[in-house]
């Protein structure tokens, strides 16, 4: 079919729109697409918070589905992110785990609007969100046991030398890999994900267009093709929603992990 030859050059062009491009500003710290979609994340997340709190504050008992909901996403990240995971000190790290979560949330979610290009969708941001949870993680290590002694604990105990030094090199380097595996896990899902939809986004339309040529048999099986396209595209696109609040959860999750292992006792 001649639609399939047009794909090629379609994808080349959906891959080409995702291209960071400054769309507001000049120089060297322009606005591009992503960061337009991550400040938009950010006033809305502000949004739904505060208008929580004030509702929230309106009664005792919550009321409303918007509180009930809200209420409910938090209470899972207390619980499953960060109480479960952290145990006595879940108190102290809960409002950066919780931060993370649902930053990342809102920017997943954001990118399943056609023509937006969320911020968790460039390397620039995840790696960002990878930087920032490596450092907390790090800094609760040094804060916990000093410096030196962080650094000592990634020793295991009772393995003999020289394998006990050889075994601190490669946790060494594991604990700087957890900073590239945070932010590529990220960003891989989300940016494969939007390649997904927008495949069969464009092949629904292609099939869809023999219709504008005139009514033939071929433009009615061009449109049950494209019909096919498009229950395939509404099926990943609701994969792609369980997704991007898994991605959320996975980066939480693991970001709880890592400060609960420089927390620990040797």
């Amino acid at each position: 079919m001649e639609e399939f030859d047009k794909l090629p050059e379609k994808v080349n062009e959906l891959v080409n729109s995702f291209i960071s491009e400054p769309i507001l500003g000049e120089g060297h710290f322009p606005i591009t697409q992503y960061s337009l979609a991550m400040f938009i994340a950010i006033v809305i997340l502000c949004i739904v918070f505060f208008r929580f709190r004030k509702k929230q504050a309106a009664s005792l008992v919550p009321q409303g589905r918007f509180v009930n909901a809200v209420e409910f996403l938090i209470e899972f990240a207390r619980k499953d992110l960060v109480q479960d995971m952290l145990g006595s000190t879940w108190r102290k790290h809960f409002p950066f785990i919780a931060t993370i979560f649902f930053f990342i949330l809102i920017n997943n979610l954001i990118g399943l609007i056609p023509g937006f290009h969320p911020g968790t969708g460039t390397m620039g941001v995840t790696f960002a969100l990878a930087l920032i949870s490596f450092f907390y993680f790090i800094y609760t290590g040094v804060k916990k046991d000093g410096g030196f002694g962080y650094l000592m604990s990634l020793k295991p105990k009772g393995v003999p030398f020289p394998m006990n030094w050889l075994v601190w090199v490669i946790e060494i380097f594991s604990t700087f890999l957890r900073l590239i595996t945070l932010a590529v896990r990220l960003f891989c899902n989300m940016f494969a994900g939007h390649i997904v939809m927008g495949t069969f986004a464009i092949l629904a339309s292609l099939f869809i267009e023999r219709i504008g040529q005139g009514v033939t048999f071929e433009a009615f099986t061009g449109a049950g093709v494209s019909l096919l396209w498009l229950l395939v595209l509404i099926a990943i696109y609701a994969v792609e929603m369980l997704v991007a609040a898994i991605q959320a959860y996975v980066f939480s999750l693991l970001s709880a992990v890592y400060i609960q292992l420089a927390e620990e006792e040797e």
